[in-house]
């Protein structure tokens, strides 16, 4: 059964960007779903003055889950941590030319992978960044509000 993926989100699973991890990264966050079994990893370098020089990812999960992973590891990079606080799953989906709705859940994990890795950053440097809040391990745990598109429920 085929589903409706843009030709971005083909892309970005057929030849996924920033794949792997760092050694020694500014901040590491792993997030997952425990309905649909998706795990991410996302590791981030971040420079002295808050920049993202770099970011990767290893995730397990289906191809949304790793389009979602490689958009989001492009859009962060070159980005403040504030700029990189503020990209959403919403962002991620519409750089990806949307996803199916069943598919949503994967846009959230890479917007919780990468706020865990920003949080982790912040901890080791005993940073406090505003608007970041404590990372869950399970999406399911974190209410999203309309974040979800109107069919958050089918997953």
């Amino acid at each position: 059964m085929a589903m409706n993926y843009s030709e971005k989100v083909l892309d970005h699973f057929s030849n996924p960007r920033n794949v792997g991890e760092l050694d020694d990264p500014s901040g590491c966050g792993t997030v997952g779903n425990a309905v649909c079994g998706d795990i991410m990893r996302v590791y981030l370098d971040i420079s002295d003055d808050g920049v993202i020089r770099d970011a990767k990812f290893k995730t397990f999960g289906c191809g949304a889950a790793i389009a979602t992973s490689s958009m989001a590891t492009e859009l962060v990079k070159g980005k403040t941590v504030q700029e990189a606080l503020q990209v959403t799953n919403k962002a991620v989906m519409e750089a990806l030319g949307g996803l199916p709705p069943v598919k949503v859940h994967c846009s959230l994990l890479a917007e919780e992978a990468i706020h865990a890795a920003l949080w982790d950053y912040a901890q080791k440097n005993d940073l406090v960044i505003e608007g970041l809040e404590p990372p869950v391990s399970d999406i399911g745990e974190h209410d999203h509000g309309n974040d979800h598109g109107e069919d958050e429920d089918e997953e």
